[in-house]
C-alpha cells in the first residue's frame, strides 16, 4: 500500500509553488517600504505559551492545538498563530530595550490546527503576519491596516471589504461583559455547550460562535460601542481619521469580536467580495493586544498586528483571475551532437551558470530535434549547438529562440561574446 500525504495537508508542486513565491516576495518587499523587518520563530513551543496568549476560551486552544510530550515530559505544541510566538521572543530577548521604537516585525511559516479541512483551510498551512510593538498612537493601527491593505492591492485584488471595530480597553470590556452576561444568561440553556461555558470566562467569545450564529439574541446583544469609555472612544476615533486621511474605505462592524482572547482596542477584518469565492470570506484579521507582552513576562507594552493565510489569499487571487506572473524562462539551453560534444557542454554549462546565466542541458540523451523542443518548452532565450564540426573548428552557434537569427561566437571567450548577445 501507498504511503499517501495526511489529511488536511498539501503538497505545492513546481508550476503552483511559484504563486507562493511571487505572494511572499510581495508581502516582504512591502514591509521593506513599511521598515518591518523579519523574525523567524521555532515551530513548536512550550503548550503553556499559547493556553495564555491565544487564550484558553479560544477553539484554538481547546479543540484545534496539535501538543504533545517529548521525551523529557514536557508538554509542547506545534504553534496555531504567530504572534504569541513572536511575543514571547520580544519579551524573552528584551527587544523592548531596543534604540528604534516601536518593534516592527513580520514572520511567515507554517501553523497547525486540527480542524475539518475544506477549500483553502488545510491542518498545515502557511501564516503570513505583522507585529508592531512599543506604541500607543493610534496612526501605527492606521500603519498596520494600510500594510495589510498595501500587500492586497499590489497583488491585483479588488473586491475587497474593510470591517473594523473598537474593544475598548479594561474598563469597556468590563462593562460590556457585565451587559453581556445579562443579555445572555436568562437562555443560555439555547445556545451550545462551548457557549455555556464561555459565558462567565469570556461572554464576548459567544458572538464569535458558529453553531448558534441566528439565534435570536446575537441581534440584539449590546454593543462594545455603547460601552465604550471616553478614552476608547476618542482612541477608535483616531484610528477612523488616519483611515479616512489614507483613503482606505472601511466599515465599522461592532459585532466583530476576533477569535484570540487577547485583543482589545482596534480590531480589523479584510474580507473578499468576489463572486463565487465562497461562505467563508474573511482574508486577514488583526487587532491591537495590550497587555500581551506582560502575559509574557515582559514589561507592559502596547502591540498590534494582523495575519493571513497564503493559502486564502491564493484562492481571492484566483476567484478574481488575477494573472500570476510567472519568469520568462531560461537564458539559454545547450543542444549538444555526438559524445564529445556533450562533454564539453559540461564544461560550458558550469562557466555560464557561474557568470550569472540561467541554463540547462539535455540529460536524457534526445535526439536534435527533442532538445529543441526541450528548450522552447523551458522558454529559453537561445540555444547554444554544439557539434563535433563546432569543437574542431573552437566555434559554437547561438540561436534566438524567438527571431530564429543565429551567429556564430568563438568557444574559447564564448561567455563574454554571450553577455553581449543577452
Amino acid at each position: 500500500m501507498a504511503v499517501q500525504i495526511p489529511r488536511g495537508t498539501q503538497d505545492i508542486l513546481p508550476g503552483e509553488v511559484e504563486k507562493w513565491q511571487l505572494i511572499e516576495e510581495t508581502a516582504k518587499k512591502m514591509c521593506q517600504l513599511y521598515q518591518y523587518h523579519e523574525i523567524r520563530t521555532p515551530i513548536f513551543e512550550h503548550t503553556e505559551l499559547f493556553q495564555r496568549g491565544v487564550g484558553d476560551t479560544t477553539d484554538i486552544v481547546q479543540k484545534e492545538m496539535y501538543s504533545f510530550q517529548d521525551r523529557g515530559g514536557r508538554e509542547l505544541t506545534l504553534r496555531p498563530e504567530g504572534t504569541a510566538a513572536v511575543v514571547r521572543s520580544f519579551a524573552e530577548n528584551k527587544m523592548f530595550g531596543n534604540a528604534t521604537q516601536p518593534v516592527k516585525l513580520y514572520y511567515l511559516g507554517p501553523m497547525f490546527r486540527y480542524e475539518r479541512p475544506q477549500a483553502g483551510r488545510y491542518r498545515q498551512f502557511v501564516q503570513f503576519g505583522v507585529e508592531a510593538l512599543g506604541s500607543m498612537d493610534p496612526a501605527i493601527d492606521a500603519e498596520v491596516i494600510s500594510l495589510a491593505m498595501g500587500i492586497y492591492r499590489q497583488l491585483g485584488l479588488k473586491k475587497l471589504r474593510l470591517v473594523i471595530n473598537s474593544l475598548g480597553d479594561k474598563e469597556s470590556r468590563v462593562a460590556h461583559r457585565n451587559a453581556l452576561i445579562n443579555h445572555f444568561q436568562p437562555r443560555i440553556q439555547e445556545f451550545c455547550k462551548d457557549c455555556q461555558s464561555r459565558l462567565e470566562k469570556n461572554p464576548l467569545r459567544i458572538l464569535d460562535c458558529k453553531k448558534d450564529h441566528d439565534h435570536e439574541l446575537m441581534g440584539s446583544a449590546p454593543s462594545i460601542l455603547d460601552y465604550l469609555n471616553e478614552e476608547s472612544a476618542q482612541y477608535f476615533n483616531k484610528v477612523k481619521e488616519y483611515l479616512k486621511a489614507m483613503k482606505i474605505d472601511f466599515q465599522v462592524d461592532s459585532t466583530l469580536v476576533r477569535g484570540l482572547d487577547y485583543y482589545n482596542h482596534t480590531a480589523f477584518e479584510i474580507m473578499s467580495e468576489a463572486e463565487g469565492f465562497g461562505a467563508i470570506t474573511t482574508l486577514c484579521g488583526g487587532g491591537r493586544y495590550n497587555g500581551l507582552v506582560k502575559e509574557m513576562g515582559g514589561p507592559d507594552t502596547p502591540g498590534i498586528g494582523f495575519a493571513f493565510s497564503i493559502e486564502r489569499l491564493i484562492s481571492a487571487m484566483e476567484t478574481e483571475e488575477v494573472q500570476f506572473e510567472r519568469e520568462n524562462g531560461i537564458d539559454a539551453y545547450i543542444i549538444s551532437l555526438g559524445e564529445e560534444a556533450k562533454d564539453y557542454s559540461v564544461t560550458l554549462l558550469e562557466d555560464m551558470r557561474r557568470a550569472g546565466f540561467s541554463v540547462e542541458r539535455d540529460y536524457m540523451d534526445k535526439k536534435l530535434k527533442a532538445q529543441f523542443k526541450a528548450a522552447e518548452r523551458l522558454g529559453a532565450t537561445h540555444s547554444i549547438i554544439i557539434g563535433e564540426d563546432e569543437l574542431k573548428n573552437g566555434i559554437v552557434t547561438v540561436k534566438n529562440m524567438t527571431t530564429g537569427e543565429q551567429q556564430e561566437c568563438s568557444l574559447q571567450n564564448f561567455v563574454e561574446e554571450y553577455s553581449k548577445l543577452s
